[in-house]
């Protein structure tokens, strides 16, 4: 009987093992938050949220961005890049603008990049005839189908790039100011 009950348990381990083989493995990473630095994505103005927001609008379309949505809280630009022939990136930037006195002569501006890469992805298509009496005749006429294909996509976490935009910012700020 222990033979059996042995025999058994192997046939349902090498059951359970060429299932899970089957199987797709869902793949794991790392978490990629930390949620340790709250300077990098916000500054505090000396400003209501329109006026910060309003100078972020004016930072992007100093750099060539275009605006894409601009509000009293809120301003989006995205700008395109071509660094090589088959690659493509396009970089979105989003502020956000809020209050933080209750005056509301002190704001928080937050922002995130987001940078989206594009590969030129080739197909090649080629054209058959079918003639009833002889079948299917290849012809040589071929032609080609390009597009772009997004690769991949990510959060610009550079404290540097962020501290530029913010200066940026502040820079249009003062120049507000120095205009009431």
């Amino acid at each position: 009987m222990r033979r059996r009950a042995t025999a058994g348990l192997v046939t349902v381990a090498a059951f359970s093992g060429l299932l899970g083989g089957c199987a797709s493995q869902v793949k794991s990473f790392a978490s990629q938050e930390d949620f340790s630095s709250t300077v990098t994505y916000s500054r505090l103005f000396d400003a209501t949220a329109a006026q910060t927001c309003e100078a972020s609008r004016r930072a992007l379309l100093s750099q060539g961005y275009i605006i894409s949505s601009a509000r009293e809280d809120m301003v989006e630009g995205r700008k395109s890049f071509q660094p090589e022939p088959e690659s493509h990136l396009q970089m979105e930037i989003r502020v956000v603008c809020a209050p933080d006195s209750p005056d509301g002569k002190v704001s928080l501006g937050f922002v995130t990049a987001l940078q989206d890469v594009y590969a030129l992805k080739k197909s090649n298509n080629s054209a058959s005839l079918g003639v009833g009496a002889l079948g299917s005749v290849s012809l040589p006429f071929s032609s080609s189908n390009d597009a772009m294909v997004k690769v991949g996509s990510k959060t610009i976490s550079s404290d540097t790039f962020y501290e530029r935009f913010f200066d940026l910012v502040k820079r249009y700020l003062v120049v507000d100011d120095a205009s009431n």
